[in-house]
């Protein structure tokens, strides 16, 4: 059986290449094969270059390689820098209409195709025809890889779910590459993917598809957005699945949906929907995260619940922003002016932006603060291999809320009271019938009876009893998960850099370093990260930004932990790789 495989496919953005590659990667994935897929895409509408990598493996590593067994080039424009992703004897495949101008790397294979002619034979049409060409490269991949053709046709099918014509037009654009690629024998390799059962009970999914469902399950009955890749996705899902599944039984909705004029405006209204009683959230990414910092602020200090998706791309300003990263963690921990923290969890596959929904709305309403879920482009927007979704199975948790019935057995409400000495007060929502259930929210500085107040002794109180709030969520987040296999080395790792551990710990065993592994789910930090990190003699922390803003925060939060943790960076704005982190851990490590 093939052990791994990487394909990259060269094309142009806006030519249609996007759904004739995920179909072939969702084909592998039905066969059973552990495979993952990257869309490397541009930030215009069309016409620049775009690459899809595709890795399928025995392993189930769900990180890319730096390069590829099997390249495809049909982009004139980038066809003869593609010939440097090659691996020594790889399959060089481009269209005949591309000029070469590199010679072909000693070792490699190169064979030239008329896509267009191939498409041509199943379609007229000029402009069908060029997005038929996606579909015949897909074929002539099939039967490179042995992808059999009841797969590809039935994932086509589901593909085009309704549109027979399209449906029949690229099933037929596959068979044509498939019956052309028989017919040349360089394309008669040993690359040939076996069936198997690695992807039993589970499913193929992004990132803010999962969120989106997994927002619907938590009960988030309201949600504002401003449009911002690579979140968008996101709400536009949430608002798919909500007309779905939040009908009264008269059939009419039982959310609320508004696209706002800017990301300020959408933050603020998450603050009155969440200070009425609703689960509400917003999605965005870090130029809107920096738009919403004001309100940000009001919400932690006025102690009102809500949710932001915070999915990343690479900055500062637009920078690249249909790459990804990790460098909001910084800015997020502290958004706004003054003394504020906000709680973050960090999902690390599709399916815990799915679970890690339930866990943010809870942790909202509990801690009555702004909780951020930070995703990433890569994440968010590619498709990745995970178990299938479930039912949740964590309750919805409200906190601290008194009704009418409570607030009859108390003699006094006070809403910013410390009453039980976990930093949480109680609170009401708009609508309670009961004459002491009023208060008056305050974003100023104000007593434990939400009265104004100016007195400095009062005000330090107030700040006191936040830190004290903060202290409690130590033990609410979600902790680490910990694999303790040595007191030498360990790695930590958080969100989608630890999608490559599994094959990153393979490599450095193989260099004879053997490491434990932390994955960090949730700021604050938990008792078990300080014991992880106290209890090896050297820290790496692996991340996708330039600062080492992970380490910096548990430096803050450790400093006398602080000399022995040292930073593995990487910031080009591509996914997670684990050869790139390699060598900063084996460097460190001397």
């Amino acid at each position: 059986m093939l052990e791994n495989i990487s394909i990259t496919i060269g094309t142009v953005n806006g030519s249609g290449s996007q759904s004739a590659n995920v179909i072939l990667q969702r084909a592998i994935f039905r066969m059973g094969v552990a495979v993952v897929g990257k869309n490397l895409f541009p930030s215009n509408i069309a016409g620049l270059p775009t690459w899809f990598i595709i890795r399928a493996n025995t392993k189930g590593y769900s990180s890319i390689e730096p390069k590829s067994d099997i390249v495809v080039a049909l982009n004139p424009q980038t066809a003869n820098e593609d010939l440097q992703h090659l691996k020594p004897h790889g399959l060089y495949i481009y269209n005949s209409s591309v000029k070469l101008t590199r010679p072909i790397p000693e070792g490699c294979t190169a064979v030239s195709i008329d896509f267009t002619k191939l498409a041509g034979q199943v379609v007229e049409s000029i402009k069908i025809k060029k997005l038929l060409t996606n579909m015949v490269y897909v074929g002539v991949l099939c039967e490179i890889l042995g992808i059999p053709q009841d797969i590809i046709n039935t994932t086509i099918s589901d593909q085009f779910s309704g549109k027979d014509n399209v449906i029949d037009m690229n099933q037929k654009a596959v068979q044509s590459g498939r019956e052309y690629a028989r017919q040349i024998p360089e394309l008669n390799t040993s690359k040939k993917l076996s069936p198997s059962d690695l992807n039993k009970n589970k499913i193929l999914i992004d990132g803010n598809t999962a969120a989106a469902l997994g927002s619907v399950f938590a009960g988030c009955t309201f949600a504002s957005w401003y449009p911002i890749t690579p979140s968008s996705s996101l709400a536009e899902n949430f608002e798919m699945y909500a007309h779905c599944l939040l009908k009264d039984d008269n059939q009419k909705n039982k959310f609320a949906m508004v696209q706002a004029e800017d990301e300020l405006s959408a933050v603020c209204m998450v603050a009155g929907a969440g200070w009425a009683g609703a689960r509400a959230m917003t999605a965005t990414s870090g130029p809107g995260i920096s738009l919403m910092s004001e309100a940000a602020g009001l919400m932690y200090f006025a102690e009102i619940p809500g949710v932001i998706w915070n999915v990343q791309r690479a900055g500062p300003s637009t920078g690249l922003p249909t790459r990804t990263m990790q460098g909001d963690i910084l800015s997020t921990s502290q958004l706004s002016h003054g003394d504020t923290r906000h709680v973050m969890l960090f999902p690390a596959s599709p399916c815990e932006c799915f679970d890690f929904a339930t866990r943010a709305f809870n942790l909202a309403e509990e801690l009555q603060t702004l909780v951020f879920v930070l995703s990433d482009l890569d994440l968010g927007m590619n498709h990745w291999t995970c178990k299938d979704l479930n039912y949740p199975t964590e309750p919805i948790r409200r906190g601290k809320i008194l009704n009418k019935e409570a607030l009859d057995k108390v003699s006094e409400f006070r809403r910013y009271a410390d009453v039980d000495g976990d930093g949480i007060p109680y609170r009401t929502l708009p609508g309670t019938e009961h004459p002491h259930a009023g208060y008056f929210t305050r974003g100023t500085g104000h007593n434990d009876a939400a009265k104004y107040s100016e007195d400095p002794t009062t005000f330090e109180k107030l700040l006191d009893r936040l830190n004290k709030k903060w202290n409690t969520a130590k033990t609410m987040v979600p902790a680490p998960d910990i694999d303790k296999r040595t007191d030498k080395v360990g790695l930590v790792t958080y969100g989608s850099t630890h999608s490559m551990i599994a094959e990153l710990r393979d490599k450095l065993a193989a260099q004879n370093v053997e490491c434990s592994t932390l994955r960090i789910k949730a700021y604050p930090f938990t008792e078990e990260v300080r014991q992880f990190i106290d209890g090896h003699e050297k820290i790496f922390v692996l991340e996708q930004n330039r600062d080492g803003q992970m380490l910096k925060l548990l430096a803050m939060e450790y400093p006398y932990l602080a000399g022995k943790m040292k930073s593995v960076l990487k910031y080009d704005g591509w996914p997670v790789r684990a050869e790139s982190f390699v060598e900063g851990v084996l460097h460190g490590n001397h």
